[in-house]
């Protein structure tokens, strides 16, 4: 394996590790357990005890049981765990959309940290930050060698601290060093424009508390400044997902009231749930009227496609696949991540808390996507000439210890690997630069667009694994015999 895939295997990881999709927030713990193993207990205890008399330096009792009890929940799968003072502070600030740093969305481009794009208004941004910029040094560490998660936690910190970044700018003689404090950043989940006469994009970066109000206020202004909207992409890629209301609202958004969202299943009755495209599933913590009702009308008819990729998971899963169960819109891309579990997370104290995996959730149609995720019903690569750094992205199928599918035969399962497998080796022995989503050189926004302007598309060159979904039914190009008109250029 190169340096480069392992590399963006440190990002995936990370990525992985910011997943807090289809999360549930309960903080009671159930109080019928079945009864505990003594013996294994007095086993435990007896190593407790060993450590404490006989290793070679002393060891703080919290130390040794907060780590048994990490080993223990981390053991079970991939997106179960404890989550001690700090990384239970930060869960929570994610799925209210802020943060303590710089603001600044960031990606890896040859060791170094690359701006992907600066948050409006804050420090960052305050402080001339330009998307493209490379930052070499954090104070006066290199940044070299650090992965993505290490450089991010010594970015963020405490409010009104100061960093200082020296950044390498391509129009630039020399280096530029800035020193920036640190703030709470608020982050807007969702990003829209019109990209084109009659045509719209939304991106949704991460499935967040205030996502669909943010997902109405952007819709309404689309609509006010291109009343006569022919076609929507609504852009999931890399969103890792989030809170599962958010997810239920931005599907209802273009769905009919009422109609089955996803359905979860696990041991716990109130694991045993289908959610609907219904306030009280999506809005119950928001005080007023149902938010979707300012949504003008054209949302519920105008054709759509749905831009997915392997760093699409969870929240943005359940999405996808309710709008292609329902043929509401063309969902165009690559194979999503395949992350079908919801996190219930049980507080243990006032700091600290266990997020624990209680059941796998189903799209409408009864479709399991663990550790396959969703199919497009378009392959189309990242780029032109293949599928960029995100056919170096790991899957929750290459996971260790990860759930299996309940409801897909394994044989399916080993033709994506076949896939996913020949796109690593050709992304691997190319030097692919990050794609900005949304702009005139994004290739798959761009076959989007045509594939909504009724112009051909060009699919994926690897493309081995075709999708049994129909057309969808509002589909300019679907003529009676059920051909999308998609072709290969």
């Amino acid at each position: 394996m190169s340096s480069k895939l392992k590399n963006l295997g440190l990002i995936g990881l990370r990525m992985i590790a910011g997943i807090a999709g289809s999360m549930q927030f309960e903080a009671n713990a159930q109080k019928n357990v079945a009864p505990l193993p003594l013996e294994e207990l007095r086993q435990l205890a007896d190593v407790f005890g060993l450590i404490k008399t006989d290793y070679v330096e002393p060891v703080e009792d919290k130390k040794l049981l907060t780590e048994a009890i990490s080993g223990m929940v981390a053991s079970l799968d991939p997106h179960s765990a404890y989550l001690d003072e700090k990384a239970f502070k930060e869960l929570r600030e994610g799925t209210q959309g802020k943060f303590v740093g710089l603001g600044i969305e960031v990606g890896m481009e040859d060791g170094f940290v690359k701006v992907i794009s600066p948050i409006e208004g804050s420090p960052a941004f305050k402080a001339g930050l330009k998307s493209g910029d490379l930052i070499t040094r954090l104070d006066a560490t290199p940044v070299k060698g650090m992965t993505l998660d290490e450089a991010v936690k010594r970015m963020r910190g405490e409010p009104n601290t100061k960093i200082t970044l020296t950044i390498a700018r391509k129009d630039a003689d020399r280096p530029i060093i800035v020193t920036i404090t640190r703030q709470e950043i608020h982050i807007q989940s969702v990003k829209a424009k019109v990209v084109a006469p009659g045509y719209a994009w939304v991106r949704i970066a991460q499935f967040q508390e205030p996502t669909v109000r943010d997902l109405v206020k952007k819709l309404i202004d689309i609509h006010a400044q291109e009343p006569n909207l022919k076609g929507l992409v609504l852009d999931l890629r890399n969103d890792p997902g989030g809170v599962l209301p958010g997810a239920i609202g931005v599907s209802a958004a273009f769905l009919p009231k009422d109609v089955p969202i996803v359905s979860t299943n696990g041991q716990l009755p109130d694991s045993k749930q289908t959610f609907y495209a219904r306030r009280e599933f999506y809005a119950s913590r928001l005080s007023g009227g149902d938010p979707l009702s300012k949504i003008p009308e054209i949302y519920k008819k105008i054709p759509m496609v749905v831009l997915v990729n392997t760093g699409s998971a969870s929240a943005s899963e359940i999405v996808a696949g309710a709008l292609q169960d329902y043929k509401r819109a063309v969902i165009m891309g690559t194979q999503t991540f395949g992350k079908g579990s919801v996190q219930t997370i049980r507080q243990l104290s006032a700091d600290t808390a266990v997020k624990l995996t209680t059941a796998r959730y189903y799209t409408p149609n009864g479709r399991s996507i663990q550790a396959t995720g969703i199919v497009p019903d378009l392959l189309v690569d990242e780029r032109a000439d293949g599928d960029g750094l995100n056919g170096l992205r790991l899957r929750e199928a290459d996971l260790e210890k990860h759930l299996s599918n309940d409801r897909e035969k394994e044989a399916v399962k080993a033709v994506i690997d076949e896939l996913e497998q020949q796109k690593r080796i050709v992304a691997s022995e190319k030097d692919f630069k990050p794609v900005e989503f949304g702009s005139d050189e994004d290739f798959q926004l761009q076959q989007a667009l045509n594939h909504l302007k009724g112009q051909p598309v060009q699919l994926s060159k690897t493309a081995t694994v075709e999708s049994k979904q129909e057309p969808t039914i509002n589909d300019p190009e679907v003529d009676e015999k059920g051909d999308t008109g998609a072709k290969t250029k």
